[in-house]
């Protein structure tokens, strides 16, 4: 588990450091610039992932402490291979098809934020020290819920694996916008 661990430690940082590489010149007017309405901006699609992967730190803290409780649903491998495989598609289809995220995902944050890649850079350390953490929880192969909704299961390595592919998917998006 360690080889997979440090290959999602790499493309975490190659993400981030893309991310400052491609992002860290523009103005804040550009990087809050929405091309319509219904198009993130890039800044949007940073604190995005910011606030998505937040939402995953509460359910590593109770692995860590004990105190998490799967939903009954995890204990049918059927479902959290379904869910976690039909996620982890949904993300790392390079952004071809559309996907609303749920509300507490939106991102939320005002055109005058000029720190959102310093945030983001500061989040991905945090994300990467989480999931060093989650090292025992990884080998017993732990089925977590989606922080959205406690029926949506899949394995802790699978939770990462889309983690990390979401997190190129919208680096791939504000890419695009530029």
């Amino acid at each position: 588990m360690t080889t997979q661990i440090e290959k999602w430690i790499d493309s975490i940082d190659n993400i981030t450091s893309e991310a400052i590489e491609v992002f860290i010149t523009l103005s804040v007017e550009k990087i809050h610039l929405k091309p319509n309405p219904e198009t993130w901006s890039i800044a949007e699609n940073f604190e995005h992932l910011i606030t998505i992967n937040r939402t995953y730190f509460p359910i590593f803290e109770k692995l860590k402490h004990g105190s998490f409780q799967g939903a009954f649903i995890s204990k049918f491998p059927y479902f959290s291979n379904l869910f976690g495989n039909m996620i982890l598609k949904s993300v790392s289809d390079g952004g071809k098809k559309k996907a609303k995220t749920f509300p507490l995902w939106e991102p939320k944050l005002t055109t005058e934020d000029a720190t959102v890649l310093e945030r983001f850079q500061n989040h991905q350390e945090e994300l990467k020290n989480w999931i060093k953490e989650m090292q025992p929880f990884l080998e017993k192969k732990t089925i977590i819920h989606s922080p959205a909704n406690k029926l949506i299961v899949y394995s802790l390595e699978k939770a990462i694996d889309i983690i990390v592919a979401h997190e190129q998917r919208h680096i791939d998006q504000a890419k695009n916008l530029l």
